[in-house]
């Protein structure tokens, strides 16, 4: 077998085997791409009352767990615990905390005066998940989405190597003939 012919049917068939996974990486990060345009994906941030700075130039920001038991009166099925929360997300040049739970909700809450400013459900993470794979099991990221990324690979180098060839032969003939 000759190596165009091999290259081109690694390129044929890799790009099978990769089809569905590639499908699912493009169309899940798309839209993380987006998710700051729209709000279904992500909520949008929004702004606190704004905090005052004390004379030693710390926030004069209410306590942690003023602003928690704030989020857990927003959503209390999903903030029942420190242990429900995925992450707080500090947002000082908004004035805001973000707490996200484990099953994706988020409240925003002013960090000045404690006041619930948005609760909604944020899609970004499952998206993510999707996106790498994880979501479907830590296996299949490994196993499936990891083994799609490295055939990409090769179907990339597969794809230069069949664009450029001909162009390499031309550029080739053309030589043979001027130093003739």
């Amino acid at each position: 077998m000759n190596m165009k012919r091999l290259i081109r049917d690694i390129h044929h068939w890799g790009s099978i085997v990769i089809a569905v996974p590639l499908l699912i990486v493009i169309g899940a990060g798309v839209l993380l791409m987006l998710k700051k345009q729209i709000d279904w994906i992500q909520p949008p941030s929004q702004r606190g009352a704004g905090v005052a700075i004390l004379e030693n130039g710390s926030p004069d920001a209410q306590p942690l767990s003023v602003l928690f038991t704030a989020a857990q009166s927003a959503k209390p099925d999903a903030f029942s615990s420190w242990e429900k929360v995925s992450r707080v997300d500090i947002k000082p040049g908004r004035d805001i905390v973000k707490f996200i739970s484990e099953d994706n909700w988020e409240v925003q809450v002013d960090l000045a005066n404690g006041q619930v400013l948005q609760t909604a459900y944020r899609r970004s993470d499952v998206i993510e998940s999707i996106h790498d794979g994880s979501f479907f099991a830590e296996k299949a990221k490994l196993f499936l989405f990891l083994p799609a990324a490295l055939v990409l690979f090769v179907l990339w180098l597969t794809g230069l190597y069949m664009f450029f060839l001909p162009y390499w032969k031309r550029w080739q003939k053309a030589r043979l003939k001027s130093g003739q």
